[in-house]
């Protein structure tokens, strides 16, 4: 058995540390009011741009031990698309993550690209497949699609890609896709077919991931959950007679000792202003079941940071910080790998790991935190690049 571990690439641009907000790297900040200055005196133009910046997290992911690297897609990022082939220029082995939402693609389309990706960087793209969180956001994509129909969309997607990529003649006649004849030409058709990181927590979206995917993903959450969520997907699966690994995108704070990581933590939130604060009281989550679960941990009172540890090393406030998921593992070296010791005999095969900044904690976690993991695996070890 092997862990594989990934690496977050910040697309939308990320604080210099968990502290504060200021200044930003990246130019995707609202407003660029917090921007890092260039490195010339007098703060003149130096030339090195933010897509620099991306790949010197990914040379120092691939460095530091990550097999590849999650390129996340909202709408306040550059297209994964795009910016995995300009990292496959930037690194050797990095393997290449590219969240989309079928529906936005054609298959046949979607298919050609990753080919043709999968044929420039030898082999090295995967998907990370989502469906939606529906609200206001799946309206900024123009796709009114109700829930349970996405992820009728996305098995549909899934079954044409699929079909076509042997090279056809492939036909198919769905709800929402009608193809005849299709298939990928020589030499695309003779390309890997990507390994699939599924995302969702819905009936609908456990349905789907056990008819395609390699890998369930799922969000860090209270470990008795994760280990039901596991059971779950992994009982569906059975019954189609394939078999499914799962795995977790969960972000850390790392220190030589447990104070100094709550330390980090606690002048973080100090510093976290009272609009973004009133704005995370009353976020919606929407239609998505796995924002609603995260959601349903926040706790009922807000006034130090502790309000939000939800049990020894886990903290509930990371979306606070710098946006996105919620949970997270807060200690030392040894505490976070202790935790991810502890994923991993709940059935995690793998791990998309953060942390702020990604460029320095990419080599503090490969360095500090992914031996210790590795020694504790049991009969397993981590899958690093080669």
């Amino acid at each position: 058995m092997t862990i594989d571990v990934f690496w977050r690439i910040p697309t939308h641009g990320e604080p210099s540390s968990h502290r504060a907000r200021s200044p930003f790297r990246g130019d995707w900040f609202p407003g660029n009011d917090n921007r890092t200055l260039s490195g010339l005196s007098g703060g003149g133009d130096d030339g090195f741009t933010y897509i620099d910046y991306l790949a010197e997290i990914a040379r120092a992911a691939e460095i530091s031990g990550f097999q590849g690297g999650l390129i996340p897609s909202f709408p306040n990022t550059d297209e994964p698309w795009v910016i995995s082939a300009f990292l496959a220029r930037e690194t050797k082995n990095f393997r290449f993550m590219i969240p989309f939402q079928p529906g936005f693609l054609n298959p046949v389309t979607a298919a050609r690209m990753t080919a043709s990706l999968q044929r420039a960087t030898g082999g090295r793209a995967l998907y990370n497949i989502i469906t939606g969180g529906g609200g206001p956001s799946q309206l900024w994509w123009g796709d009114p699609v109700k829930h349970d129909d996405r992820y009728g969309r996305t098995t549909e997607f899934l079954d044409v890609l699929k079909g076509i990529w042997a090279g056809g003649p492939f036909s198919y006649n769905g709800q929402f896709y009608q193809v005849e004849d299709a298939g990928l030409p020589d030499p695309l058709s003779k390309e890997e077919y990507p390994e699939i990181y599924f995302s969702g927590s819905s009936d609908a979206a456990l349905a789907s991931a056990s008819k395609h995917a390699d890998y369930y993903l799922s969000w860090l959450e209270p470990f008795d959950l994760i280990k039901d969520k596991f059971a779950r997907v992994k009982e569906r699966t059975d019954q189609l007679g394939r078999k499914i690994k799962c795995s977790i995108r969960v972000d850390i704070l790392a220190r030589p000792t447990e104070e100094e990581a709550w330390r980090e933590i606690s002048r973080g939130f100090d510093n976290i202003p009272k609009d973004v604060l009133d704005r995370y009281k009353a976020q919606n989550a929407g239609d998505s079941v796995g924002a609603s679960r995260q959601r349903g941990l926040r706790p009922q009172t807000i006034n130090s940071y502790k309000d939000f540890i939800l049990s020894p090393n886990i903290w509930t406030g990371f979306n606070l910080l710098r946006g996105g998921q919620t949970l997270g593992i807060v200690g030392s070296y040894e505490n976070v790998a202790a935790r991810l010791d502890e994923l991993v005999q709940l059935g995690a095969d793998a791990f998309i790991l953060a942390s702020t900044p990604h460029l320095e904690e990419a080599y503090r976690v490969g360095e500090e935190v992914l031996p210790l993991v590795r020694g504790k695996a049991g009969a397993g070890n981590l899958r690093a690049v080669a």
